[in-house]
């Protein structure tokens, strides 16, 4: 079928998706956790043809372990569909309501976006998060996943697309695009598509937004920090360090830099080399790092790098505002953390730190639309437009207003001794 045409189903099934029951969706998500699990003998022998494609091909081990879906992830996403079926229909709650005048009365009320055209890496589990979510919030959606998944994502796109028609959506909700030609033409389709997300590097979301009209939704680079400050209580600033970096070093929010304060950078840094060496981190440190523990020197390039792998750049700073200052010129504007016990400190750093998630004395590893209590998310979005931070039901939903009147007319209000507007806030939902 050409990309146009599934395009083009899918902008039909979103008129049907948008008016659905959240019972009928709810049922849809359940019928595709179980199927995800009765059909998980060929979903991961799909994934192991998959993974030994990969391996012929050298793929690095970060992209190993993004590519591989196996029981542990299926049960895993499964979890995370039960989660969305568990949170309250996001479609038609009223945001505001407003009396006009008496007997006319405007609604402010959610609705879905439309079609949703997503570009994902090598992650099949992203496919189930960004799918499910989708199906939610009442969205249709077309799904590019990296090519080195291509037979896992084949399989579970049939997978949900059956069960979900089997609950009553309509045909089409779920496209599969599987080549760089068919994003080209996705591109072009602001007739079809509403939104685009694009997951992946700064040069990559740059490029999507070259060379689309279509509005779009940036999930760029994760070089997050952690900023371990001369409050802090070390034992906490090595674990947070060590699991923001260890946890799963091939996500976009993985800590790439640490930055220590000098006034504890010799009881520190230490103590969390040791704790690294364990996991086989290899620090790149800047000079005062170098002068106190013995490592690689960093490069200026170090400050900029999305390693994805166990490298942590490290570097002294001279004190909570040069901290600021470095993650607001180097970072990516996605997920930052302080660690300290002065609680001006941290609200300074959080108030002053240009990111879309900043933390407190925890992980970045923290900054996730299912931790989030999301459901999931289709990417963690840096925009500072419509939707920021991890991207879960809410950032796929937009608004309408609906005026309710009863014979009302403007000519009524237009004369100076005319008509006048109330404009009094109501606490009620819109029934319709």
């Amino acid at each position: 079928m050409e990309i146009r045409e599934i395009a083009g189903i899918a902008k039909k099934a979103a008129l049907t998706l948008a008016g659905a029951s959240a019972q009928t969706k709810n049922e849809a998500l359940a019928l595709i956790a179980q199927a995800l699990q009765n059909n998980k003998d060929e979903i991961v022998a799909a994934n192991e043809r998959d993974l030994a494609q990969a391996r012929q091909e050298n793929l690095s081990k970060p992209l190993l372990k993004r590519l591989k879906f196996d029981q542990d992830k299926i049960s895993l996403v499964c979890a995370g569909i039960e989660s969305l079926i568990g949170l309250e229909d996001p479609v038609g709650r009223t945001v505001s309501a407003l009396e006009l005048d008496t007997g006319l009365e405007l609604y402010k009320v959610t609705c879905p976006i439309g079609v949703i055209g997503v570009i994902f890496e090598s992650r099949p589990d992203a496919l189930v998060q960004i799918s499910t979510l989708c199906l939610k919030s009442g969205n249709a959606v077309l799904l590019k996943g990296g090519s080195e998944a291509a037979q896992t994502n084949r399989i579970l796109a049939e997978v949900i697309c059956e069960a979900g028609q089997k609950a009553g959506m309509p045909t089409g909700w779920l496209g599969l695009l599987e080549t760089r030609a068919d994003v080209a033409q996705m591109l072009s389709m602001d007739d079809y598509i509403d939104l685009i997300v694009p997951r992946g590097s700064n040069e990559f979301v740059r490029h999507i937004m070259d060379n689309t009209n279509i509005p779009v939704l940036g999930h760029a680079d994760g070089i997050c920090h952690v900023y371990v400050d001369a409050g802090a209580d070390l034992d906490m600033a090595v674990r947070i360090t060590v699991d923001s970096k260890c946890q799963y070093t091939a996500v976009c929010n993985a800590a790439e830099t640490l930055l220590v304060h000098k006034d504890i950078a010799m009881q520190f840094l230490p103590k969390v080399q040791t704790a690294l060496d364990a996991f086989d981190v290899e620090i790149r440190g800047c000079n005062e790092t170098c002068r106190i523990i013995h490592t690689k020197a960093a490069a200026e390039d170090d400050w900029r790098t999305e390693y994805l792998a166990p490298v942590l750049s490290v570097r002294v700073v001279d004190g909570l505002d040069a901290a600021i200052e470095h993650i607001n010129t180097y970072g990516s504007g996605h997920t930052d953390a302080i660690v300290t016990r002065d609680k001006a400190a941290a609200a300074r750093f959080m108030d002053l730190v240009d990111s879309a998630d900043v933390f407190w004395n925890c992980s970045t590893r923290f900054s996730d639309g299912y931790r989030f209590g999301l459901g999931a998310e289709v990417g963690i979005s840096t925009n500072k437009i419509h939707a920021r931070g991890p991207v879960g039901m809410e950032g796929l939903l937009i608004h309408k207003y609906k005026l309710i009147g009863n014979g009302h007319i403007v000519a009524d209000y237009a004369d100076l001794d005319g008509k006048k507007f109330t404009h009094r806030k109501l606490n009620r939902e819109c029934e319709l």
